[in-house]
């Protein structure tokens, strides 16, 4: 049996103090809110995942009806860039689809085996394949980094029973954590890609789309995120947000980047590719 080296060092490292003092409020609202007793909290919890559960089969179930399973024979370029990240990053089984949509994104979801990765066929036609990779490996990072699963159970806790402002205060407090795991979801794109620039042009033409695929369009939509946290509004929109500005996000590819973490995961994991 190969040996592969499996690693979730790259978790942004605020992700769990997050996750964990978000537990710690859920905890302090269920004991001193009187509308939302113990028992109702976990009724609605286990309610809420028997949902989650069933929509994810759900979702499952109408991807297949619109969507191309990645493979080598339907989309063998593609296929190659796929099991690529999968063999370095090791997120465990995951199913690739490509879904046509002139929409830049791509999504993970799934609480049981295999998790399933979404990308928008639109991204085919901006990203070049590192940028590909860093999108890809963004997705595999939430799988391997347990976020499909984890979202599913804090958004369940998120709602439990409570007064107006507790439940204001638990929903901002889990958009802190969805904003955390997007960070180590990105550096698990940039150690899938291994190049910083790339992943960082990659998050641009998320934003900017076919504009730029010129440098100057390029210019252009950098100089415009980059203003984004320039503005009250910008502040705002990010903390009503599950995903942080896409300028900070820039800003923490370079910080991992230039770390000697990084540069000692990006080593052992290339390593897999060799197994």
């Amino acid at each position: 049996m190969p040996k592969f080296y499996h690693t979730s060092a790259y978790r942004y490292p605020n992700e769990l103090l997050i996750l964990a003092l978000t537990l710690v409020l859920v905890a302090l609202v269920i004991a001193l809110t009187a509308t939302a007793t113990l028992c109702t909290s976990v009724v609605f919890i286990a309610g809420m995942l028997a949902l989650s559960y069933s929509a994810s089969r759900s979702r499952h179930q109408a991807l297949m009806q619109r969507a191309v399973a990645v493979s080598p024979q339907s989309t063998p370029e593609l296929n190659e860039l796929v099991q690529g990240c999968q063999q370095r990053l090791q997120p465990g089984e995951v199913r690739v689809y490509l879904l046509p949509s002139k929409t830049l994104n791509a999504y993970t979801f799934g609480l049981d085996d295999p998790k399933v990765v979404v990308l928008y066929s639109a991204l085919l036609k901006v990203m070049d394949a590192d940028e590909l990779r860093f999108i890809i490996g963004h997705e595999m990072g939430h799988v391997r980094l347990g976020h499909t699963r984890l979202n599913s159970l804090v958004g369940g806790m998120a709602g439990i029973p409570s007064s107006s402002a507790a439940s204001a205060l638990l929903a901002l407090a889990f958009l802190g954590w969805n904003r955390a795991c997007e960070y180590s979801a990105d550096r698990a794109g940039l150690l899938a890609c291994g190049k910083p620039e790339k992943a960082i042009t990659a998050l641009i033409k998320l934003v900017a789309g076919p504009q730029a695929l010129t440098h100057a369009g390029m210019q252009l939509a950098y100089q415009y995120i980059d203003a984004q946290d320039d503005t009250f509004l910008g502040t705002l929109g990010e903390a009503l947000g599950t995903h942080p500005m896409i300028i900070k996000r820039i800003g923490e590819i370079r910080r991992y980047a230039a770390s000697a973490e990084y540069q000692r995961l990006l080593a052992r994991l290339v390593q897999n590719e060799a197994v």
